[in-house]
């Protein structure tokens, strides 16, 4: 059968030939775009190596974030024994914060050259990167120092023991037997219940 297409491929269609003009406009854009792409193939090698690390001022923690913002490594200094664990994990969450920071800024460093500094892309890109919040690192508070008492000091006395509980109500008493019903115990025969 001429003319019908053959089970499972489509018709052929005859296209007009490219525009001379644009054909022309597609050949002088092949080393923009060539340049594009490897530009783009450089960006995407680099950004498989992206990684930010950070450290606590008092060096307790050090927190290393892959591309994503991803905690890849924790480390703890030796201050961080000394540390309470409320305060450890407020370290911790900072320091990983600031690492996150870091690594968005090489994210944004390494695209740029790719898709324009000041381009909708960029300005998109930076949109879908979330901002991590990166508080103010504060130094942990002082431990408590302490405290001697002078027997000769009278205003630096002891605080005093908090009051004891009170004491429990007691059981109420047990009523008293039947003295006439302890005799009879066994007189009605054997205690197995054999008369």
């Amino acid at each position: 059968m001429r003319g019908e297409p053959e089970p499972g491929f489509l018709p052929r269609k005859d296209y007009e030939p490219l525009d001379p003009k644009a054909a022309a406009d597609m050949n002088a854009l092949s080393p923009e775009i060539a340049e594009i792409r490897q530009r783009a193939a450089a960006a995407q090698e680099q950004l498989k190596h992206v990684s930010a690390t950070a450290t606590s001022q008092d060096g307790a923690v050090t927190a290393t974030v892959n591309t994503a913002g991803a905690l890849q490594e924790l480390q703890f200094g030796s201050r961080a024994d000394e540390m309470p664990r409320a305060a450890l994990a407020a370290a911790v969450l900072a320091t990983a914060r600031r690492a996150q920071a870091q690594a968005a800024q090489q994210l944004t460093a390494i695209m740029a050259p790719v898709i324009g500094e000041n381009s909708d892309a960029m300005k998109f890109l930076e949109e879908q990167i979330p901002e991590p919040e990166v508080p103010e690192e504060t130094p942990p508070p002082a431990a408590p120092q302490p405290q001697f008492f002078d027997a000769q000091d009278d205003s630096a006395a002891p605080p005093a023991r908090p009051a004891a509980p009170p004491a429990p109500p007691s059981r109420p008493a047990r009523p008293a037997a039947d003295p006439a019903d302890d005799d009879d115990y066994y007189s009605g025969g054997s205690f197995l219940g054999r008369n």
